[in-house]
């Protein structure tokens, strides 16, 4: 009795540990790059650089083309973006238009690797499959103009509490993504 409830102690106690990327105090503290942000935030476990997650889920997570809270959408590698990028849903607006969370794609203060919640993503794809998209970017206080080509999402067994703020702006992000 006494070594699994030890074992159950100490399992709650890593759970809580591998939660938050190493060097923060909470989710939203991180500063360092998408895949260990994404990590944490869906319970994906996947390692690797982020357009190699696509792939690997295949067979170990569910995989679609609709966002769902709590899923990465994994973007294609690029020349814009070699190692490609992960986000995680934290909202979904409507089915073209959903909020995200995630590290490493704005400026803030100057620096990159910081974690933006609640920004707008939006599909600009022909069919509607959430297979291009366009996502908001601080420095411009808007969608930027460029387009990425994605995967899809990988759907993970538990987002974490924080993923989305209490009050998302979802008049802003609608605005955000058929207002320009």
């Amino acid at each position: 009795m006494f070594g699994s409830l030890l074992r159950g102690t100490l399992l709650l106690a890593f759970a809580a540990i591998v939660s938050v990327p190493v060097g923060a105090r909470s989710l939203l503290d991180y500063v360092g790059q998408c895949v260990p942000f994404a990590r944490a935030a869906s319970g994906v476990e996947i390692y690797g650089d982020a357009w190699t997650w696509w792939d690997q889920a295949d067979g170990r997570y569910p995989r679609g083309h609709r966002p769902k809270v709590g899923a990465v959408l994994a973007f294609a590698k690029t020349d814009r973006l070699p190692l490609g990028h992960v986000l995680v849903i934290s909202h979904v607006v409507e089915p073209r238009v959903a909020m995200v969370t995630h590290a490493n794609w704005s400026r803030i203060n100057g620096v990159r690797g910081g974690v933006e919640q609640d920004v707008t993503v939006f599909d600009v794809s022909a069919k509607g499959d959430w297979t291009r998209v366009k996502v908001w970017y601080r420095d411009t206080q808007g969608l930027g103009g460029s387009e990425y080509p994605t995967h899809g999402f990988i759907y993970g067994p538990r987002p974490a509490a924080e993923l989305g703020g209490n009050a998302p702006d979802y008049v802003g992000s609608l605005i955000d993504a058929y207002g320009r």
